[in-house]
């Protein structure tokens, strides 16, 4: 990515994390509460010494069509390398009754942070049941509602749901700590490892098969695709929603970011009426900014503090007309404006706040004077019901019981991640990780891989125009660009808090599943 590579591999530089997975880029406390010595590794008392699981039957009609299924939560026991027992991963699995296995897709999903459970996913996208919320407005306190999810993926592939090491049921056993998954590479191996483990014991590995991430759930996809396909599990897709694949565009002293950013801002605008004259589609309108984003405006940036006076205030001018703040303020800021800025500013006369998943959620500091806002809305406006909801379903619906804490997120991950990734077609471990170039490996070495990116226009936390860079930047051959297909949504990070996006994202995965992995 312009220059990356070589600075990567020359680079020791470490930064705070900042990507998500429901949506969390970078938890600052655990849900489980303040972390005591010794709380990474689980004590015997605590976990089952062999592989559990509870079996629950059920039943949800899906386009007119009753399909009956068995619903699985329980354990599955990662080993390493001198077959010492090294970690409990939980799962939840949905699986349809008297389907062929040979025939039947089977899909695995996982949220990311990294430090994230799988519960957002598995709380409000495509499994049978789902949370309903207010998005774009904060989701009122208890009683919540939970419905069976019509736009389901049952009736396409079975669903396993995985929690990381450390979130959700998921914990290390025997002498294994956190630091033994907590990593880029690590996490890859841990997964890698739990999914070949499930397609065993339940003799999947004739059934096609996909992986689903979200958020730092895209930068394991893309690895651990290849991870897997090199033991001999052949993929036939990947969907990769609201994806980061790769951390070294944050880097300091490049722009990259902010020409990224700038289409997320205009949509933000666009959507609060900011914009002076407002363009009747949206589409059309993020189309002439991202020309204008790779154009002028990332020309302009890249002459740093030498750009003349005249070309400073032509490109100001501009960037205000795209984003609705002032041309003062973007000059004060000199033509970089960071996302905690743009947050705090847009509705900053309105006393509102937007929100880092989801632009269109906002929300109100305790003063409006402030450089960055003091939360993020879409995130609080939604946590309490997904909590909630996933509680009461696993003890209501799935009868599954634990003496351990539920972790829908474990902060401490965040914060002790290992960031550097020995990537595909690169000599020596990056500080970072990059990620795309392991998804392409992956899709050279097995030509009929498909992959599918889906992404949110409000997202903020993992722009679009960044994703679509990243992903051009794959040196695909020709023969293999037709496997990449990017979709986009008005929605968030979490693109099925919308109902009518996840409408749409069901009738595309549709056509995806049908495509990849076509009745034989």
């Amino acid at each position: 990515m312009r220059h990356l590579v070589s600075l990567l591999l020359a680079s020791a530089f470490i930064f705070a994390p900042v990507a998500s997975s429901h949506a969390r880029p970078a938890p600052t406390a655990s849900s489980a509460g303040p972390v005591k010595p010794g709380a990474n590794q689980a004590s015997a008392d605590t976990l089952p010494a062999a592989e559990t699981s509870t079996p629950s039957h059920h039943s949800i009609t899906i386009n007119g069509r009753t399909l009956k299924y068995t619903a699985t939560a329980g354990t599955l026991i990662i080993r390493d390398d001198k077959h010492q027992p090294q970690a409990s991963v939980f799962y939840v699995a949905y699986t349809l009754d008297d389907a062929k296995a040979a025939q039947r897709p089977l899909t695995f999903l996982y949220n990311g942070g990294p430090g994230s459970s799988s519960m957002w996913l598995h709380m409000g996208s495509f499994g049978p049941v789902r949370i309903e919320t207010g998005s774009p407005d904060a989701t009122a306190p208890a009683p919540y509602h939970l419905v069976p999810n019509k736009d389901s993926l049952l009736d396409k592939t079975d669903l396993v749901f995985i929690d990381a090491v450390g979130t959700g049921y998921s914990r290390p056993l025997g002498k294994a700590t956190g630091k033994d998954f907590w990593g880029v590479d690590q996490d890859v191996s841990a997964f890698t490892r739990a999914i070949q483990r499930y397609v065993t014991v339940n003799r999947r590995w004739n059934s096609p098969k996909f992986l689903y991430g979200e958020s730092y759930g895209t930068t394991r996809s893309a690895a651990l695709v290849d991870a897997l396909q090199d033991k001999g599990m052949a993929f036939n897709g990947v969907i990769l929603m609201s994806s980061i694949l790769n951390y070294g565009v944050r880097l300091p002293g490049y722009d990259e970011v902010y020409i990224g950013y700038l289409p997320s801002y205009a949509a933000a605008a666009w959507y609060h009426d900011k914009l002076a004259i407002k363009p009747a589609d949206l589409k059309t309108y993020l189309d002439q900014v991202r020309a204008w984003a790779q154009g002028p405006y990332a020309a302009a940036l890249a002459q740093g503090q030498n750009l003349p006076a005249d070309q400073l205030d032509t490109v100001a001018r501009q960037f205000a007309a795209y984003t609705g703040l002032s041309v003062q303020f973007v000059k004060d800021a000199n033509l970089r404006v960071s996302l905690g800025r743009f947050r705090k500013e847009l509705l900053r006369s309105q006393r509102l706040t937007l929100g880092r998943f989801d632009s269109r959620f906002t929300g109100t500091d305790a003063d409006a004077a402030g450089e960055t806002p003091d939360y993020d809305a879409s995130d609080a406006g939604i946590s309490g019901a997904f909590v909630a909801a996933f509680h009461i379903y696993l003890d209501t619906e799935l009868g599954y019981h634990s003496e351990l804490d539920y972790r829908p997120t474990f902060g401490e991950i965040n914060t002790s991640w290992d960031w550097k990734h020995k990537a595909a077609d690169i000599p020596r471990p990056l500080p970072v990780a990059y990620v795309a170039g392991d998804l392409a490996h992956a899709m050279r070495t097995n030509p009929n891989l498909k992959v599918l990116s889906v992404n949110g226009y409000y997202d903020f936390a993992t722009p679009f125009f960044i994703t679509e860079y990243d992903l051009a930047h794959m040196n695909l051959d020709p023969s293999l660009r037709g496997n990449l297909q990017i979709l986009y949504y008005p929605s968030g990070h979490m693109i099925y808090l919308n109902t009518q996006s996840l409408q749409l994202l069901k009738s595309d995965l549709a056509h995806f599943y049908d495509h990849a992995a076509p009745t034989r």
